[in-house]
């Protein structure tokens, strides 16, 4: 698991780059709010995640596997990753943050969740 990367992982920087094309500015992964977001957008105060499917157990075909082996430990693992993202969406919806998961899954139609996305932080705008 050392070789799983927390930050700046291929699905977050696609939509990254496509969001700052659209003229989106942002920071990344902002230590001082909870859950660390993936993408801030303090002009909107709005924040995207990017979740993998697998380690943050979306309901998808990907997600909803679970390996064979050691399936204690993993059920432990995913279930705490859950309640971890839970605990942190509320934070921030309590601290006045709009807040949208994307999923790693959501992203093989690029171009339509970005389109989502966009559409969802200009409504913040108005």
């Amino acid at each position: 698991m050392r070789s799983v990367k927390g930050a700046n992982t291929g699905p977050e920087l696609a939509l990254r780059r496509s969001l700052h094309r659209l003229g989106f500015r942002y920071r990344t992964n902002v230590r001082d709010l909870p859950g660390a977001p993936d993408i801030v957008l303090p002009r909107y105060r709005s924040i995207i995640f990017v979740h993998g499917c697998f380690w943050h157990q979306h309901d998808c075909p990907r997600g909803a596997r679970m390996p064979k082996t050691n399936v204690d430990y993993w059920t432990k693992k995913l279930a705490r990753n859950v309640a971890r993202d839970e605990a942190a969406v509320k934070a921030l919806s309590d601290a006045g943050w709009r807040v949208r998961i994307v999923w790693e899954c959501e992203l093989k139609m690029l171009d339509e969740t970005v389109r989502q996305c966009a559409d969802w932080l200009r409504i913040s705008e108005d």
